[in-house]
């Protein structure tokens, strides 16, 4: 079933708070695989999975107030804009929009937030 251009990816039950889980390019048809991040507040984001600065995956990474930290060297990125927030990285990474209706997760490969 879809939404749109919309893909359900996942139950919002499925993503922890403060964690992440990763969606497969297979099923996005994007380059790389897509995090669903889902932050401390409750709110699900999307970005590009793989983490600019070294090849290390975003959705397991730490996601808390806005930001997810890689767990490899700790760049930050903010969630709604994939804007780098700490470094090492210094690439953005891209952001993809998201809705969560009736506890589902509806992703919108390649739409901006």
């Amino acid at each position: 079933m879809s939404k749109g251009n919309g893909i359900r990816v996942a139950a919002l039950g499925d993503i922890p708070p403060g964690e992440g889980i990763a969606i497969s390019k297979v099923i996005t048809g994007t380059s790389d695989d897509i995090a669903l991040l889902r932050d401390t507040d409750d709110s699900v984001h999307a970005l590009d999975d793989t983490c600019t600065h070294e090849t290390a995956s975003l959705s397991e990474g730490w996601v808390e107030d806005g930001y997810v930290e890689c767990p490899l060297h700790s760049s930050k990125f903010c969630l709604k804009t994939g804007e780098v927030q700490g470094l090492p990285a210094t690439r953005n990474a891209c952001p993809h929009r998201v809705e969560v209706l009736d506890g589902e997760v509806w992703l919108f490969p390649g739409e901006s937030p």
